[in-house]
């Protein structure tokens, strides 16, 4: 297993399994939209584990100055609890801490606990906030 930038090449590998990893995600979520706008913003923080020329993984990740953020980790369901998700997420955050970021953040749906136990298990804590968003478009 190999994790690397990501390339426009591996578009239609990364946009398959985002919708399987993620297939309730809203319209402003669609694969193509976020892989389009995140070429033209810090692309190189985004990153897919390739294992035998598939990619079985992504992480997108962020930095604005102030913190850093995660994004679309997913790990074909077939290639979980083997690692490959943990590497991702160290893989970015690493990449972040050498831009000088002193925090990453991350929002995980309140109905996902498995996933909260695999961030904990990283170092990741349960903060006190509310999320809010606005759609622009």
């Amino acid at each position: 297993m190999n994790i690397r930038p990501f390339e426009i090449k591996d578009s239609n590998a990364v946009e398959q399994l985002w919708k399987e990893v993620f297939p309730d995600d809203p319209p402003h979520n669609a694969p193509q939209k976020v892989i389009h706008a995140k070429m033209s913003v810090q692309k190189e923080l985004l990153f897919v584990a390739e294992d035998g020329g598939s990619i079985i993984g992504t992480v997108m990740s962020g930095y604005d100055g102030h913190r850093g953020w995660l994004y679309a980790v997913a790990v074909k369901p077939e290639c979980r609890r083997k690692g490959i998700g943990r590497k991702l997420v160290i893989h970015a955050v690493t990449s972040l801490s050498y831009l000088g970021c002193p925090k990453v953040n991350l929002q995980v749906r309140s109905t996902n606990t498995e996933v909260v136990a695999f961030y904990k298990s990283l170092g990741f804590s349960t903060e006190d906030r509310i999320s809010m968003g606005k759609l622009l478009t």
